[in-house]
């Protein structure tokens, strides 16, 4: 199914049947990633999937991408699918675009998955950092991007003992659109702080880290999981990309957040 929500045209996965859920994926990555956990998850839940915008096959648009446009593009879809409520999961920036998702549609959410992703906003340094990437993007394509955040992907190992995931990783970065890549790049340096979310979160959270993880600290993942009431919390032998690195503990963890979702 496609859908065309303001000038981008987003292709949908849609698999399996039961409780919605919706896999959002990372930076600069695209549904793929989630490939391994779809399949697993859809014998017990209906698998949305989908590239944010300007990644993947979504076309860039203008930007900056900020989260609650994101958001409002994951309510548009969700509308276009007849799904009222459903469960966010998302995979570092997936993680922020489900965190203003509940800012903004916090009826709609059954429950949300939070994997290597974290609730802080950019510090001045980081954000300023983004940007220059993203300077960096249009005036050279997506070598920058690959250069700087595929080596932080992986946990150690993983780069000596599995190059096949290294590929599959880096072939998806550099399949990028710089426009877009660079639009989410400013997007992510604006986004706000979502701590203040915490005390509203009544509903399953659960929360995913690796504890090798070079881009997102476990300490800020755990910040979570110790600032929301009831919220679940798994530490996986990881870096930052569960996904390819230990597939199937991630497809397991978050089969528990579903059937917290439906108890």
């Amino acid at each position: 199914m496609r859908v065309n929500v303001d000038g981008a045209e987003f292709d949908i996965v849609d698999r399996g049947t039961g409780p919605a859920l919706v896999l959002l994926h990372g930076f600069p990555l695209a549904k793929e990633t989630w490939d391994a956990q779809a399949e697993a998850l859809a014998t017990r839940a209906r698998v949305v999937r989908f590239d944010l915008r300007g990644l993947g096959k979504t076309a860039a648009t203008p930007g900056p991408y900020l989260m609650e446009q994101l958001a409002g593009d994951v309510a548009e879809i969700l509308d276009a699918l007849d799904i009222e409520r459903a469960t966010l999961v998302g995979h570092s920036l997936g993680g922020y675009v489900a965190l203003a998702f509940f800012r903004m549609f916090a009826e709609r959410c059954a429950g949300l998955g939070l994997v290597c992703s974290r609730a802080g906003a950019d510090g001045a340094d980081q954000a300023e950092t983004r940007r220059r990437l993203a300077d960096r993007v249009e005036r050279e394509g997506m070598e920058p991007v690959v250069e700087f955040f595929v080596p932080k992907y992986f946990a150690p190992d993983v780069y000596r003992e599995r190059p096949d995931l290294i590929a599959r990783a880096r072939a998806i970065v550099e399949a990028t659109d710089p426009r877009g890549a660079a639009a989410m790049l400013r997007g992510m340096a604006e986004r706000v702080d979502s701590q203040d979310l915490f005390e509203e979160m009544r509903l399953p959270v659960h929360v995913v880290a690796g504890a090798r993880d070079a881009l997102i600290a476990e300490t800020q993942a755990r910040a979570i999981a110790d600032g929301v009431a009831g919220a679940e919390y798994d530490l996986l032998d990881c870096g930052h990309f569960p996904l390819y690195e230990t597939p199937d503990a991630l497809a397991a963890s978050l089969e528990r957040l579903l059937a917290r979702v439906v108890s």
